[in-house]
């Protein structure tokens, strides 16, 4: 059975990411979103091991200490990261495993796994990115022109990543990146078995 590959996706607020991976989720069972652990409450509805490993500060900082997280911070009195053992779990079942996060974090993956692939999603344009933002009709004139300028100081990052996805239409981005991935899968040095098989079932054809 192939390993599962780590798959680190970031993109600028209101490039669509979590649509993005809730499609890809539903199109394909190879792939499942890691679940962080975290210190906060579990708000009603939330169920331990779904939306999140819910443990007590005391545990969180255990595991820091024993290095069982791949990434972690602090965000607002609570802790959060990404459990070491949950996801190397899943790519030894052959499962690829989702990490949406942010540049800082993706660098910070790339180092601990740099056999990772980190997709960058963005709009088609710096307009459109502004035209979701407004569109949500969430957010103030002021937060959205915190969240474009944010994303003109990301955009200094992403020739760093593996590869840009656009996402201009859902199905075509969903598309390009299980076909990404599908191509990643084949690279020789992912399926050194394989050539080590194909390699012994030719040898008896050498002179």
């Amino acid at each position: 059975m192939d390993k599962g590959i780590l798959v680190v996706i970031s993109g600028f607020s209101g490039a669509g990411k979590g649509t993005v991976i809730k499609k890809l989720l539903e199109r394909s069972d190879e792939y499942c979103l890691s679940v962080s652990m975290t210190t906060r409450a579990p708000r009603p509805g939330e169920t331990d091991g779904r939306e999140y490993f819910f443990v007590t500060r005391e545990k969180f900082e255990e595991t820091i200490r024993e290095n069982g997280l791949i990434e972690h911070a602090e965000y607002v009195g609570n802790y959060y990261g990404t459990p070491r053992a949950y996801v190397e779990q899943k790519l030894n079942e052959g499962i690829n495993v989702i990490l949406e996060i942010e540049i800082q974090g993706a660098m910070n993956i790339k180092k601990i796994y740099p056999e990772s692939v980190l997709l960058f999603i963005t709009p088609p344009s710096g307009d459109e990115l502004e035209r979701r933002l407004k569109g949500r009709g969430t957010e103030t004139e002021e937060v959205i022109a915190g969240r474009l300028s944010r994303a003109f100081e990301e955009s200094e990052g992403i020739e760093e990543y593996d590869y840009i996805v656009i996402n201009d239409d859902l199905d075509d981005c969903v598309d390009d990146i299980l076909g990404i991935i599908r191509s990643v899968k084949r690279q020789p040095s992912r399926i050194e078995p394989f050539i080590d098989e194909l390699r012994k079932g030719l040898e008896k054809y050498h002179k």
